[in-house]
């Protein structure tokens, strides 16, 4: 998606699924996803230390699986674990039963590695159909997301990145940003500033 904002009307058009959580308080839902990766997963947990910030960290199973210290790191630092399939699959493009065997088997090293089940789901690519999504609600909250950093994207200035997930980092927004290879040299550039951000709008993170 090239949006920095998810529109109204494909939030609408998928109401079983979480975009935004609204609260009456002064509280964002930080989110990563395809971690954990080394070099990109420790820097965003460094950061957030430094900051008091928490995070949702959305795992790719596969990844749990080869970097069990780092993931275990991200729970013993308080933030939450979410599930993002074991091989990071596209719905649209995978089978119901091969899909659904692949939530469950990055459920189940989540459960192995870290003694946890993840309570939320989120879809790689934000693509599962809506008989895969209807399923897998039956155990975890299938969480997307409205504001989208794009960190990822070629061709996009760590300014564009800023600006854009700033502007609309609002209350109860769920925002995503991503610890992997391809943000490796973005995410320095922009997750300290958009921390400092939220702090000056008096904005907190608070876990999914």
């Amino acid at each position: 998606m090239a949006w920095h904002y998810v529109p109204g009307w494909i939030q609408n058009f998928y109401p079983d699924r979480m975009w935004r959580k609204e609260n009456s308080s002064d509280q964002i839902y930080l989110t990563f996803d395809d971690g954990p990766v080394p070099g990109v997963t420790d820097y965003a947990l460094d950061t957030l230390a430094r900051m008091g910030m928490k995070a949702t960290f959305f795992m790719v199973g596969d990844n749990v699986r080869k970097y069990p210290d780092l993931a275990r790191r991200v729970l013993e630092e308080g933030h939450a674990i979410g599930n993002h399939t074991f091989n990071h699959l596209n719905g649209w493009r995978t089978s119901d039963q091969e899909y659904l065997d692949n939530v469950v088997q990055c459920s189940s090293i989540i459960k192995e590695t870290l003694g946890i089940e993840p309570l939320v789901f989120r879809p790689p690519y934000g693509l599962a159909s809506s008989s895969q999504a209807k399923e897998i609600s039956k155990t975890m909250s299938v969480t997307m997301w409205d504001v989208l950093s794009g960190d990822y994207q070629k061709g996009i200035s760590a300014d564009q990145v800023l600006s854009k997930t700033k502007k609309y980092s609002t209350v109860g927004a769920i925002v995503l940003f991503h610890d992997q290879q391809k943000t490796m040299d973005m995410l320095p550039k922009v997750l300290p500033d958009y921390l400092d951000f939220l702090i000056e709008k008096n904005l907190k993170t608070a876990l999914l």
